[in-house]
């Protein structure tokens, strides 16, 4: 268990990750909405609205809350918005403030917008597709800032982080070995959990992880900012 704080990383391009901070108001601002005084029950239909739940994704089942306020595609774009307690926001809150202003600054504010809503869908499809019939909503950040995550990884590989691992040991390791170690951590889990409902969508992780890893290998003669050799 690791808490990143900060990377040693300064912006080249942009002069403030205008993106990133627009990310976290309105994550914040959604949860501050429907999920931070409500109650569980309103909470469960928001989820079950604009989350996505795999079994309605396919037509398996009818909508959880009766109806569907937004179309299932609708809902890869408007479950990343969503999360499930203050922990889930401040995990996925934490992580983007750290590591997204130097992709931001990489890819521009505008590519950044559309690679980070990218990953969030590539995630919820992974999810989908190993959870067909799954009838438990999909929500949060996760899969989209796993994207970043991918983009930093191959972006700035010896970037130092400083971490606080255990919750109260601080090091300074470099990117390579803290994202790598995460990205294992998530394929690992699969094995770990893999006959107990955890209510971790690792699939969501991994996918996400990958598309920002690939997208941005992808693009890297198109990027602001050249990968690290």
């Amino acid at each position: 268990m690791f808490i990143p704080i900060h990377d040693e990383t300064p912006l080249q391009v942009i002069r403030f990750q205008l993106v990133t901070l627009t990310i976290i108001v309105l994550n914040v601002g959604a949860f501050l909405i429907t999920g931070a005084f409500t109650s569980d029950r309103a909470l469960m239909a928001v989820a079950g609205g604009f989350g996505v739940v795999p079994a309605e994704f396919f037509g398996i089942v009818e909508p959880l809350i009766g109806y569907d306020p937004v179309s299932e595609p609708v809902t890869l774009i408007t479950y990343q918005f969503l999360h499930a307690g203050w922990l889930h926001l401040g995990s996925n809150m934490l992580f983007l403030w750290v590591f997204a202003d130097n992709v931001e600054d990489a890819f521009g504010h505008v590519a950044f917008i559309m690679f980070y809503l990218v990953c969030g869908v590539i995630g919820a499809l992974a999810h989908i597709a190993v959870s067909p019939g799954s009838l438990s909503p999909l929500v949060g950040a996760s899969g989209a800032v796993s994207g970043v995550l991918g983009a930093y990884f191959l972006l700035y590989p010896k970037s130092r982080i400083l971490v606080i691992f255990n919750f109260f040991i601080p090091l300074r390791l470099g990117a390579m070995w803290i994202l790598g170690g995460w990205f294992l951590l998530q394929v690992a889990a699969l094995f770990w959990n893999e006959n107990s409902d955890v209510g971790v969508a690792f699939w969501a992780h991994i996918g996400g992880f990958v598309a920002g890893v690939v997208i941005t290998w992808a693009l890297r003669n198109r990027l602001l900012i050249r990968m690290a050799k």
